[in-house]
């Protein structure tokens, strides 16, 4: 019997396992993943207000590289922002866990009848006090999304690159499938990852054209490839709107979720670890692990998160709705002029009342008229199943 068995060895549950086991080692833990390796294929970065100090410490050992500042690029402004922003890949996420939780870890797991007590792991039945369920985003009819998409290749030149600091948005690119956008972190003198990056209404990747873009834009800056390290996609979930509370009723059986299955993502840019580490946090210390407990606690944290991000999923209503596709940039545009620590407020997903006044004042990037309908739409014209 275990106390607790967390199904998918991805980000969210990862963290949640890796903290518990720290916390209360006591405690029984399975994490179990259906690939060879936890946190598929991936890299996770972050800005240090989006993390309280001892959150900082104990994520730690997990960074690979940060950097004191980074760079945005549009075609009407560029601005370098002194915010200190950190990466994690799921190698160095893999190893550190995996020497962490050791014999607590399947691998290569074939998976079926996941209850909220039970879950049967290459065809033997585990029970435990409970079970989460994190085997990613999940659709919903209750729930209204676009996408962030992307195509990321880790490649290694022929000559130093020259960049000091990520560009976490280059808008200087051609603009297509919506508000288009090139994000470079460069982890050596030699080996940048090159990310292109996609605000758009459908989720699907057309892989050899976006393929072609990246090797265009490395073109562009002038750099020669020695080879590709690696490949990596992503389709993120945008909310628009929804119900959170009829998205927690679909779920069968009092099943507790974390991560993007529990809806626990950043609004506007998808991302979500901070709320990955906030759940470890609360998971951690809690006095019992039975399953009415946690469910109850994971439910009550993604509700909570939902509701204090009314006003990002208005900002992405006016991004999708408001003006054509390829004019998105502007409002990305002029949101990169405003002050330094309302942004990092707005990445940490903690806007003042007086940011959101701010965000909204002034003349907008688009027609008055369309920003005020794409305000009171609710995204039903797209489709909610992202690929």
């Amino acid at each position: 019997m275990h106390d607790m068995i967390l199904v998918g060895g991805g980000l969210a549950n990862g963290l949640i396992a890796w903290r518990l086991h720290v916390l209360q080692p006591a405690l029984r833990i399975l994490l179990v993943e259906k690939e060879a390796t936890l946190g598929g294929n991936h890299t996770w970065s972050f800005y240090r207000q989006d993390l309280t100090a001892a959150q900082h410490a104990w994520i730690a050992p997990l960074i690979v590289r940060q950097w004191p500042a980074y760079e945005v690029r549009f075609p009407g402004h560029r601005r370098i922002l002194d915010t200190t922003c950190f990466s994690i890949d799921s190698a160095r996420f893999h190893d550190v866990l995996m020497r962490a939780l050791n014999s607590a870890v399947v691998l290569n797991a074939s998976v079926t009848d996941v209850t909220r007590c039970s879950v049967r792991i290459n065809g033997e039945l585990c029970n435990a006090h409970a079970v989460i369920d994190g085997r990613g985003h999940a659709p919903s009819e209750h729930m209204r999304y676009a996408y962030q998409k992307f195509v990321g290749q880790e490649v290694r030149l022929r000559q130093p690159h020259g960049q000091a600091l990520p560009i976490i948005m280059d808008a200087t690119v051609a603009q297509s499938d919506g508000y288009r956008f090139v994000y470079t972190l460069p982890f050596d003198e030699k080996r940048i990852l090159v990310e292109d990056t996609y605000y758009s209404t459908t989720p699907d990747l057309d892989l050899a054209t976006i393929r072609n873009n990246i090797r265009a834009y490395i073109e562009s800056r002038g750099w020669q490839v020695a080879g590709v390290a690696r490949e990596e996609t992503g389709v993120l979930p945008i909310a628009l709107s929804g119900d959170i509370e009829r998205f927690w009723q679909d779920k069968q059986g009092a099943l507790a979720c974390s991560g993007m299955r529990a809806g626990l993502f950043h609004a506007t840019t998808g991302y979500s670890l901070l709320y990955a580490v906030r759940l470890a946090d609360e998971l951690a210390v809690l006095k019992t692990l039975e399953a009415d407990a946690v469910y109850r606690h994971v439910r009550a944290f993604s509700v909570r998160q939902w509701r204090s991000q009314g006003f990002m999923r208005l900002l992405n209503r006016m991004l999708f709705f408001a003006g054509a596709p390829t004019q998105r940039y502007r409002l990305l545009q002029r949101f990169y002029t405003l002050p330094h620590q309302l942004i990092e407020r707005f990445y940490a997903a903690q806007p003042t009342l007086f940011d959101k006044l701010r965000i909204l004042s002034g003349k907008p990037p688009v027609p008055v008229l369309g920003a005020v309908k794409a305000m009171c739409k609710t995204g039903k014209e797209i489709s909610s199943k992202p690929s």
